[in-house]
């Protein structure tokens, strides 16, 4: 799905259409979206061991949390940028 978009994005650009330049393309998205997990990720991991007490099951809730939310934000960011408001 995400793959999709950033492969159809530079397809489209090297056969010469311009894109707009007040859209971001996919991949810019992707990496957004994975420094933010990154951070939000550390978050969960030490809330999640302090609430537990153990890293294991802290662990294993951040993996989830950082794969549900990197997938939710991609969309979220690729669906903003369609918004013409604020530009």
């Amino acid at each position: 799905m995400i793959l999709d978009q950033v492969i159809f994005s530079k397809k489209v650009q090297s056969k010469g259409f311009e894109s707009d330049s007040s859209s971001e393309r996919p991949l810019r998205s992707v990496l957004k979206a994975l420094s933010w997990r990154v951070v939000g990720t550390m978050d969960t991991l030490l809330v999640s061991y302090y609430a537990t007490g153990k890293f294991t099951l802290a662990a294993s809730i951040a993996t989830v949390d950082f794969l549900t939310k990197l997938v939710l934000y991609f969309f979220h960011e690729r669906i903003w940028n369609r918004i013409k408001w604020g530009k």
